[in-house]
């Protein structure tokens, strides 16, 4: 049985080192065969797509106290990413499947699905942060 890193990006991390950790993750996706593995580090590369950006941007002043994910603060500070935000929100629970040990609850075309948007929603957040799309 596998253990994994938590799936939250470091504390405090800047907005480029968090897109440098998305890249990365999204690199070891696309090298990666099993399709559990591949959609699990498409979703965390996602992940930290979406916390780059909420670094960039800045947490708004109601949400400060409060515990949200990812995906909701996305949808508050970025609302032309709110799409995004609903599809990797939808895929959470079996990104959680895959680290719990259930790798055969994706399908390939699950992973590639999710591969492709994670590195669509990359490099989207790359353009708006003023980077160039790897």
């Amino acid at each position: 049985m596998s253990t994994y890193p938590p799936a939250g990006p470091p504390v405090r991390s800047s907005p480029l080192a968090l897109l440098a950790a998305a890249r990365s993750a999204l690199a070891e996706a696309i090298a990666h065969d099993e399709p559990g593995e591949r959609f699990r580090l498409a979703h965390l590369s996602a992940l930290r797509t979406a916390a780059a950006l909420c670094a960039h941007r800045g947490r708004p002043a109601s949400a400060r106290r409060k515990l949200l994910s990812v995906w909701v603060l996305l949808e508050r500070i970025a609302p032309e990413h709110a799409d995004w935000a609903g599809y990797f929100a939808a895929g959470a629970q079996l990104r959680a499947a895959v680290e719990a040990g259930a790798y055969s609850a994706v399908s390939p075309r699950a992973a590639d699905d999710q591969l492709r948007a994670a590195g669509e929603f990359l490099a989207l957040v790359e353009e708006s942060v003023g980077l160039l799309a790897a």
